[in-house]
């Protein structure tokens, strides 16, 4: 579904097949614009060849080694394989250079692989961001039996990384599918802020009843905002917390990574004040970050929700001033700021007000600009 996808968003089928046919195997491939509940998608198509039962991780190396691929493409499907047989080899408590491809070892699942790696290469991707991976549910036949879907090997893949299940009670995401976005995808939740170039969908073997058994890929360029990510908010009231603990609380969290912490005044049940705590996080470090707000606050519960963070790229300068240097911190629409803890250590050392630290690295940035 990957290839077919890259190739529908405008990586050569020409190009595909004759680097897939460089591996050896004497299989064909082909291409093939079907509709999946409506959606124009292009189904890939691999047959015939030699379909080798097992084959260990060295095999598959030098199968991808001597093929007619760019050096980038080659290096990304090892780096697949080494991600898969590592998972392997973890569900199995065997060593890596024991490890039997079975399902993954015949060449179908090996052009799978080698063709994303080589569309992505043609495509001119640099980087890859990947959605919550929708892992399905049921159980799937395998040769080591009946496993439970997600299968072993791809929940160990896609440790630490978004999943859902929705749809039709069968595996959705394969330990093939589960590895390529393991070993290539350096960023997984909202789609990073781009313009968009082009968009492609490829189509799976079943035509399903209730959605599109579809993949999207979508091609484009950063755009001027550098995070487009989710982010997870933590919520509680609190209307019994002393206020000295409550500053600790924040502390705390700061220290050990909240994207920001937050407290607003409420006016909770029965007229009593109260206060809402509001952490802001990385997705995996919302559990994290839970066991800190029970540990340090009163609260006997928290609210989870998701939410889109964006921001502007940002860089780092310094100015010097008669107290000492200063760092400015500077977005990409050109508003700027003297960095606070900078300006207060100086404040403090020299025993002058901070206000007049903060003009004075303002003014000096300023003069730089004039420059």
């Amino acid at each position: 579904m990957l290839v077919g996808a890259l190739a529908d968003a405008g990586a050569s089928q020409e190009a595909l097949t004759e680097a897939i046919h460089s591996l050896g195997t004497g299989a064909t491939v082909s291409f093939e614009k079907v509709k999946r509940r409506g959606i124009a998608a292009t189904r890939f198509h691999v047959a015939g060849g030699e379909q080798k039962a097992h084959r260990h991780l060295p095999q598959i190396q030098r199968m991808i080694e001597a093929a007619a691929l760019p050096e980038r493409a080659k290096q990304n499907a090892l780096s697949v394989f080494q991600r898969l047989g590592e998972a392997e080899a973890a569900v199995h408590n065997i060593p890596l250079e024991k490890v039997h491809f079975h399902e993954v070892g015949a060449f179908d699942s090996i052009a799978d692989i080698v063709g994303a790696c080589y569309a992505l290469e043609l495509l001119g991707v640099q980087e890859i961001a990947c959605s919550a991976i929708n892992v399905g549910s049921g159980t799937v036949e395998t040769e080591h039996g009946l496993l439970p879907v997600p299968a072993p090997a791809t929940a160990r893949l896609l440790e630490g990384k978004p999943v859902y299940a929705r749809g039709p009670a069968m595996e959705l995401t394969t330990p093939t599918g589960a590895a390529v976005v393991a070993a290539l995808a350096s960023h997984f939740g909202a789609m990073p802020a781009m313009t968009l170039l082009a968009s492609g969908f490829g189509a799976g073997t079943r035509d399903f009843s209730g959605q599109a058994n579809v993949l999207r890929a979508v091609l484009g360029e950063r755009s001027g905002a550098a995070e487009s990510t989710t982010i997870t908010v933590l919520e509680a009231n609190l209307d019994d917390l002393s206020p000295q603990v409550l500053a600790y609380a924040m502390d705390r969290l700061a220290e050990a990574g909240a994207v920001d912490v937050s407290v607003q005044p409420l006016q909770m049940k029965k007229g009593r004040p109260g206060h809402l705590l509001r952490v802001l996080c990385d997705p995996e470090d919302r559990d994290r970050m839970a066991h800190l707000v029970f540990a340090e606050t009163s609260t006997l519960g928290l609210r989870f929700y998701s939410a889109e963070r964006r921001v502007q790229a940002r860089q780092w300068r310094e100015v010097a001033t008669p107290w000492g240097p200063v760092r400015i911190k500077v977005s990409g629409g050109g508003h700027f700021a003297p960095e606070y803890e900078d300006c207060r250590r100086l404040a403090k050392q020299s025993q002058v007000p901070l206000k007049q630290v903060l003009a004075e690295a303002a003014r000096q940035y300023l003069n730089t600009l004039s420059q």
